[in-house]
């Protein structure tokens, strides 16, 4: 796979991977532009941690509208002419719907997601990132956002679970799935190095990077 090719790369994996550290990482070295989810800007999160029966509708209506009209702005000013990396798959939306609604909220938010009938552009390639829950609960902790530390276990681990649910039948692009157990992309620049290298020696829609094995 030819990196001057990628015009679209998208990163995503549950919340701990690593995903908006790679993101960054990758447009800088790659020279191109950071499309990226922005939680801080959703006013329900902080409330759904608190209380996520009450709070997950609104919370997820305000990711979807969010997610959808930054796919579409990103789209309408031709960014791809550079180059984009972004931080979130909008086709993953549903999967956090999925996960936190009631049976009648999940209704609503299924009417709605096909009224907007969001659309992003394909990808060039999805790079999927993965973690023991032990590790995410790890991450979570030492990034230190004062509301994600309500997070439980269990949530990270049905999380995880429903990523690998979601990967395992997308098929609109190729997937790197990456095992980031012994990386470190932030303070390592020969980790970005080997997973780049990685990338180039892709040849099917469907590979792994465990970098313990690739050594």
């Amino acid at each position: 796979m030819d990196l001057t090719e990628l015009r679209y790369i998208v990163v995503d994996g549950p919340i701990g991977v690593g995903k908006t550290s790679l993101a960054r990482k990758l447009a800088v070295r790659l020279g191109a532009e950071l499309l990226l989810e922005a939680p801080a800007d959703n006013p329900f999160l902080e409330r759904f941690y608190a209380d996520p029966p009450r709070h997950a509708l609104a919370t997820q209506l305000n990711f979807l509208f969010q997610r959808a009209d930054q796919v579409k702005r990103m789209a309408q000013q031709n960014l791809f002419s550079r180059g984009v990396v972004a931080d979130f798959l909008l086709e993953k939306d549903p999967l956090f719907a999925a996960l936190n609604l009631s049976e009648d909220e999940l209704k609503l938010y299924h009417q709605i997601y096909r009224f907007l009938h969001p659309q992003s552009p394909r990808p060039d390639l999805v790079i999927a990132l993965q973690a023991s829950v032990d590790t995410l609960v790890d991450r979570v902790r030492q990034r230190g956002i004062r509301y994600e530390q309500r997070i439980a276990p269990d949530y990270l681990a049905r999380l995880t679970d429903a990523y690998a649910r979601f990967f395992h039948s997308f098929d609109a692009a190729p997937i790197l799935f990456v095992n980031t157990e012994g990386l470190n992309f932030v303070d390592e620049p020969a980790h970005l190095d080997l997973l780049l290298q990685r990338v180039t020696r892709m040849r099917g829609s469907r590979e792994f990077f465990n970098v313990a094995q690739d050594d």
